[in-house]
């Protein structure tokens, strides 16, 4: 008798995006539900640069989250591209989790976003007010109230805390509940669809992202020029270009006598040991590539 129980209980998978202003937590977030780390995250606005599957197994089905860059008003052909990215991202979707943080009231850029959502129909609407360990009671209900009255569609509204984990579990079960019923996308085990290559680039990356002032972090890009095992070693050779836009960025990166390049790639190799498994020698280099962002041909090669 429980055998067949099992064989009729339908599980269910299918897609989910968050959606919000830059820095609203929606990488974190990611992070959280799929238990490791798979996007980077930092106080930069447009950290997140690509489409990045996370995949969370529970015992009801499969979440695939696909963590895209904060919309915005884009100033260059780059943030373009990362706009349209998350548009063709929002037609795709089976869930749309829209985030505000606990911390800041809901402003124009929220309102705006929220009335967006109107142009994706398929997609089912929750909204989530993040980061409330940072936020009083008071504040969270504020929220809570300001995001209701937004839409009127929305299948759930949940306060949570990807730092603490509160609520986690709540919003991965209101998800899973509004997706299709269906089978696993991604084998057991898989936490991401992304390339050991492209995580690696990521890691690096966000070491040079911190600290750095304002107007740079839109500037910085890497690519991977080569990862081999040393011959007779149990070390692994990661060789990185890390691309700015101007002799001065390039000036700041490497820092006075080379002690900021050496302090990124420091901290990236900690990231990178741990993905790899191995000791990692890791060569940095810094180049220029004049106004990359803006630059069609350049884009292409830098994979945007």
């Amino acid at each position: 008798m429980r055998e067949m129980h099992t064989m009729t209980e339908q599980t269910r998978s299918g897609f989910v995006t968050f959606v919000g202003r830059p820095n609203v937590g929606k990488s974190t977030l990611t992070n959280a539900l799929v238990g490791e780390k798979i996007a980077i995250t930092s106080e930069k606005p447009q950290t997140t640069r690509r489409a990045i599957r996370g995949i969370v197994n529970r015992p009801e089905g499969q979440l695939v989250i696909v963590d895209t860059p904060g919309i915005h008003k884009p100033r260059t052909l780059l943030g373009e591209r990362l706009n349209d990215l998350v548009e063709q991202v929002l037609g795709d979707v089976d869930v749309i989790g829209f985030c505000v943080p606990a911390t800041e009231k809901v402003g124009p850029g929220d309102r705006r976003i929220a009335a967006s959502l109107d142009g994706y129909r398929r997609a089912k609407k929750i909204a989530i007010v993040t980061k409330t360990d940072a936020a009083g009671r008071d504040d969270i209900t504020e929220r809570l109230m300001e995001v209701d009255a937004l839409r009127e569609d929305w299948a759930a509204v949940i306060p949570l805390s990807a730092l603490t984990r509160d609520q986690l579990d709540v919003l991965a079960d209101e998800v899973l509940s509004l997706m299709p019923e269906g089978p696993a996308l991604y084998g057991e085990g898989v936490t991401t669809d992304e390339s050991e290559e492209d995580r690696i680039a990521e890691m690096i990356r966000e070491a040079a992202l911190d600290g750095v002032r304002d107007e740079l972090p839109h500037s910085i890009a890497v690519v991977i020029d080569d990862i081999a095992p040393r011959e007779g070693s149990d070390l692994t050779d990661v060789h990185a270009s890390i691309v700015v836009e101007r002799d001065s960025q390039k000036a700041i990166i490497i820092g006075h006598k080379g002690k900021r390049l050496a302090d990124v790639g420091r901290r990236a190799r900690v990231g990178i040991e741990a993905l790899l498994g191995t000791r990692v020698f890791l060569g940095l280099h810094v180049k220029v590539a004049k106004e990359w962002q803006r630059d069609p041909k350049q884009l292409g090669r830098l994979g945007f």
